[in-house]
């Protein structure tokens, strides 16, 4: 795949942001870091570039330099906070420390007409300590405000141009209008990124990797798994087995679910492993959460290749890596950003695998991920299932784990989330504040002292966890009604072994994670 809009990152915390609303556009786009080879830029044939914010100030001397080749190749240029305060510094302007510094929502006025911002007043969320003090020659001011005089800049000539706002975050209600109009009209983009032309480079793609070789498929029930099977299913047919392990981490009556879609709904043959005692006797002991993920990383591996032993030896294994696992194990193909956590199926993987990894999703977002389910003919409630990640409850089971702990923790969560959807409040395609996106329990290694029955208890902490988000990104907690909550910490406490005491998590993404290890 080539890229239409080639975004390079600068280290600000809303880059991923950038691509996804650029792919909500039907616009494909590739994220890669600042100082990416010139040569891997150039292979992509881009059609124009959006140069990312930042935590740098433009006029330090050891500050990210914008590659030459960006204004050489005479194509569209697109400067996002300290993205256009780079671009103007390296062409001539000058870059001050200001004297009042934005954060959050600002009024900018756009004076007169251009291609890329509507005439008049808009607001937009501003992110910022720095600012552009004098233009480049050929630049003009397309919108100021109080505290930021050049608030918007542009060489129409050259079709440079730069915005000290975010428009790619939800707090800048004409951000969307913004893209559009840079990667539709000024760069001159036709919108074809869809689920069908993903489908088919995908299976282009997947066919000439794989050629006449046996796959394996590592299947857990969720819908990155489940979409990455049916998508390389669609490519390459019966030359693909594909492998449910329950690793006994799994929700209540999880494997019956999985099965039940697999085989009835997409029509396709599922073998089962039940590997429960392996992976428990390999948790024994283990409480670092990295630690965890890299032993149910590694005993999957050993797992898959037991299979592939009896499956004729498959060369490829197939996973569901979406893009939001690449970012937070910060692969250092496509991200400068710190290592939030290892995914267990990006950085958890062992050194040492006798398979080549087939991931059909690595740069899609969750939404393009559900889209393209849809288009395949998945059930419905296999697309639209809550997200759960790869390791399963041993991110959410604090501490060491047991099989009654996750018991407590499986009959918890399923409380939770059943009185959730009985009340009509788990709505998987938004971002909606009084629904959650997605909701689920942790159990905490926190005993505390309790009464029930006239008798003292001493028992474990079960946190209550529902976001909020379009993106997975970034999400905001949950307002849920405290009549349910009620209803929900009652049942559990009263119907849970092991567990005395529910209290509600009300962090957003950032600063927290979505999942708690």
């Amino acid at each position: 795949m080539t890229a239409a809009i080639v975004i390079l990152d600068f280290g600000s915390q809303y880059t991923q942001l950038i691509a996804r609303r650029v792919r909500e556009l039907s616009v494909y786009c590739e994220l890669l870091p600042h100082d990416a080879d010139p040569a891997r830029v150039r292979a992509l044939s881009p059609r124009g570039f959006i140069l990312s914010g930042g935590p740098n100030s433009a006029y330090q001397m050891d500050a990210p330099a914008i590659p030459a080749y960006v204004f050489s190749s005479g194509l569209p240029v697109l400067g996002i906070c300290y993205g256009m305060q780079a671009m103007a510094q390296a062409l001539g302007g000058q870059v001050v420390s200001g004297t009042v510094r934005e954060y959050g929502h600002a009024m900018i006025q756009v004076g007169a007409e251009n291609p890329l911002l509507s005439v008049g007043e808009q607001t937009v969320w501003m992110s910022h300590g720095d600012r552009v003090e004098q233009l480049p020659a050929g630049f003009s001011c397309l919108a100021s405000s109080a505290n930021c005089p050049l608030a918007a800049i542009a060489d129409l000539r050259r079709r440079y141009y730069g915005v000290q706002f975010h428009p790619e975050v939800r707090h800048t209600p004409g951000g969307m209008d913004l893209l559009r109009r840079f990667v539709r009209e000024i760069c001159e983009i036709t919108p074809d990124w869809t689920p069908d032309s993903i489908i088919r480079s995908s299976i282009e793609s997947i066919r000439a990797q794989v050629g006449d070789h046996r796959v394996l498929s590592a299947v857990s029930g969720g819908v990155d798994s489940s979409v990455a099977t049916a998508l390389v299913h669609r490519a390459i047919g019966n030359q693909l087995d594909a492998v449910f392990i329950n690793h006994g981490l799994l929700r209540l009556d999880e494997q019956n679910q999985v099965e039940k879609a697999f085989r009835k709904g997409l029509q396709m043959d599922l073998i089962t492993v039940d590997a429960r005692d392996t992976f428990l006797a390999n948790l024994r002991g283990v409480i670092d959460p990295e630690e965890k993920r890299k032993v149910i990383g590694e005993t999957f591996i050993r797992q898959f290749e037991q299979q592939a032993l009896l499956q004729g030896s498959p060369d490829f294994l197939v996973q569901g890596t979406i893009y939001p696992d690449v970012v937070e194990s910060s692969a250092p193909e496509r991200s400068k950003g710190v290592r939030i956590k290892t995914h267990h199926n990006v950085g958890g993987l062992p050194e040492r695998m006798h398979f080549q990894l087939i991931e059909p999703l690595r740069f899609l977002f969750k939404d393009e991920v559900r889209k393209v389910g849809e288009a395949l003919g998945l059930p419905h409630e296999l697309v639209w299932r809550q997200p759960f990640p790869g390791p399963g409850l041993a991110v959410r089971c604090l501490g060491e784990i047991s099989e009654d702990r996750l018991e407590s923790l499986r009959q918890a969560d399923h409380i939770f989330t059943s009185e959730l959807e009985r009340a009509g409040l788990l709505n998987l395609t938004g971002g909606d504040v009084e629904s959650a996106s997605q909701a689920f329990a942790v159990l905490l290694p926190v005993r505390s002292v309790g009464v029930m029955g006239d008798q003292r208890t001493y028992q474990e902490t079960c946190v209550l966890r529902a976001v909020s988000t379009d993106d997975f990104m970034t999400a905001s907690w949950t307002r849920l009604p405290y009549d349910l909550l009620s209803v929900v910490s009652s049942r559990i406490v009263n119907e849970v072994l092991g567990i005395n005491r529910v209290v509600l998590d009300i962090t957003g993404k950032p600063p927290a994670t979505i999942e708690w290890e």
